[in-house]
């Protein structure tokens, strides 16, 4: 798959999209494979997150926010694992897109050339490989990107794989770019208003516990990811945040690598919840996100519900053992 993935990437001028609210991994394997595999766009109709604002001025990455597919030979779609994160209006993907992706598949891409390894931390690692094996040298702001990805996505580390510090180091050596380098790339001081939503996400805070396992609730306007990580800071194992948005609703989910290995996995859980609910979920072990229709605090109430279910599933098996 890699080799026919480099093959369909060389043809034609392509556009490639990222998720709505794209982050740094998002952005990083956007801009290394329209620089390795040209002529490419980046297109990002849902805009870009704060990190990755930052990172696009630093290094001068061109993005479009509009885009007429007609105009292009290929469409390639990269860290996103339902069109639903893209699509506004009555868009809708080339049938012959190109998908890569490092989430669990949830099936909305079924027609695509779809090159998928939800092994991966990032969806940068995957991106590299594609790149190597098409025998392309990684030039050094290209590399850059991927490894503001590769680093964010691992929440610095945190959730990172022996895979992933192995590309990693790999792509460090071979570009001669130092750790203090990427870290500066992706650091940026806390504004205002991301400030004070964390403050009142934590003022608004609901939580339960089965033995010393806690999830917790919460909702806010914006930075439901930041105010996840500020509310796991404080104690919880699991952390749902969310927003409302007139009928539209956005969650983020977090978790600690400590209760990913006893048995919750984010992306199951919200996976499972977009199934029942007609939105559109999913993610990884220990971050995932859901949107859709529909009112924030019963989706909340849910995530806890379940939650706690999984909390007392875990605990019946570790009494056994």
């Amino acid at each position: 798959m890699l080799n026919e993935t480099a093959e369909k990437l060389r043809e034609g001028k392509k556009v490639i999209l990222v998720h709505g609210n794209a982050d740094m991994d998002a952005i990083g394997s956007a801009y290394a494979l329209s620089v390795c595999f040209p002529p490419s766009d980046i297109c990002a109709l849902g805009g870009i997150d704060r990190i990755s604002n930052m990172v696009v001025e630093k290094l001068g990455i061109p993005i479009i926010e509009e885009c007429n597919f007609d105009d292009y030979d290929t469409v390639a779609v990269v860290d996103t694992s339902s069109p639903d994160q893209i699509l506004t209006g009555e868009m809708s993907i080339p049938g012959n897109s190109i998908v890569i992706d490092h989430h669990l598949p949830t099936g909305k891409w079924e027609g695509m050339h779809f090159l998928c390894d939800d092994s991966k931390i990032s969806c940068c690692e995957l991106v590299v490989d594609i790149i190597k094996n098409a025998g392309i040298k990684i030039e050094r702001n290209a590399a850059l990107a991927l490894l503001g990805g590769m680093i964010t996505d691992s929440g610095h580390f945190q959730f990172a794989k022996a895979e992933t510090l192995h590309a990693f180091a790999s792509l460090m050596d071979e570009t001669g770019i130092h750790m203090d380098e990427i870290f500066q790339l992706t650091k940026s001081q806390i504004g205002m208003s991301e400030r004070i939503a964390i403050m009142k996400s934590m003022g608004r805070v609901k939580f339960d516990h089965v033995g010393n396992m806690i999830v917790a609730t919460s909702y806010g306007g914006s930075f439901e990811a930041s105010s996840c990580r500020s509310i796991m800071l404080s104690g919880a194992d699991v952390v749902f945040v969310g927003s409302q948005r007139d009928e539209e609703f956005r969650l983020s989910a977090r978790a600690t690598q400590d209760i990913v290995r006893r048995g919750i996995h984010l992306g199951d859980v919200l996976g499972d919840l977009s199934a029942e609910t007609d939105s559109d979920g999913g993610g990884h072990g220990g971050a995932a996100g859901l949107s859709g229709t529909g009112d924030v605090e019963a989706m909340l109430h849910m995530c806890m519900m379940k939650t706690m279910d999984l909390f007392r599933k875990i605990r019946e098996r570790e009494t056994i053992l």
